[in-house]
C-alpha cells in the first residue's frame, strides 16, 4: 500500500461528533461541537475533551466543575456544524437550532435532549496542550435512549446513528454497517 506523508497535522479519522454542554456561573446554557472527545478509562470511568483555552465551554467547565458530553446522531448535522462555528458569547446556539437540554440526574448540568448518548462529567483535572486543554472528566452517569434497547436489554447500536468527523478533510458522516464484533471475531485467526 503507497501512502503519502502528510506531516503533524490533525488528519485523522474517524472522530466522534458530540456536542459539550455547559452553564455558566449566572445559569446560561452553552453548547459547543468538538471531535476531540472520547472515554480514555474504564477504572475509573474518564471522558477526555480537548478544547481551546480561550472557548466559553472551557471558562465554563472550569468554573462549574461539571459538564455533558452528548452523542449528536447524523439528523443533527447542521445544528452540530453550527454549534462548532459560533461562539455562545455571540448566539443563543438552543434557540437558533431549536435545541432544548435536560438537567442530569448526578449533576446540574444540561443535556441535550435530541441526543440519543448524553454523558454526565465532573470536572477532574487539565492538562495543557499548547493552546489547548485537555479537559478530563469523571464519568457519573450515562444516559442512552430506551428505544435503543430490546426485551433482554440488549442494545442496537443503529437507533444512535452516530455523526462522525473527518478531520483534515473536514466532513461529516453517518457510519455504515457492522462488519464484526468486538473481542470476538479476531480469535478467529487463532483456530
Amino acid at each position: 500500500m503507497q501512502k503519502r506523508r502528510l506531516g503533524p497535522c490533525v488528519t485523522f479519522f474517524p472522530q466522534p461528533t458530540t456536542i459539550i454542554s455547559t452553564r455558566s456561573e449566572a445559569g446560561e446554557v452553552n453548547l459547543m461541537t468538538a471531535s476531540w472527545a472520547g472515554i480514555v478509562s474504564k477504572t475509573p470511568p474518564t471522558m477526555a475533551v480537548s478544547l481551546n483555552q480561550g472557548r466559553q465551554t472551557y471558562e465554563n467547565i472550569r468554573a462549574t466543575g461539571m459538564f455533558g458530553v452528548n452523542g449528536v446522531p447524523s439528523s443533527l448535522v447542521l445544528e452540530a456544524d453550527l454549534c462548532g462555528v459560533r461562539s455562545g458569547r455571540d448566539l443563543d446556539k438552543l434557540e437558533t437550532c431549536h435545541l432544548d437540554v435536560e438537567e442530569g440526574s448526578v449533576l446540574p448540568v444540561p443535556l441535550l435532549q435530541q441526543s440519543p448518548l448524553n454523558v454526565e462529567c465532573r470536572f477532574d483535572r487539565e492538562i495543557e496542550i499548547g493552546d489547548y486543554r485537555l479537559i478530563l472528566g469523571e464519568i457519573v452517569e450515562i444516559h442512552a435512549v430506551e428505544a435503543a434497547f430490546d426485551e433482554d436489554g440488549t442494545i442496537d447500536a443503529t437507533v444512535f446513528d452516530p455523526l462522525v468527523y473527518l478531520g483534515g478533510v473536514r466532513e461529516y458522516w453517518s457510519l455504515g454497517e457492522r462488519c464484526g464484533v468486538a473481542y470476538r471475531d479476531g480469535l478467529k485467526l487463532l483456530e
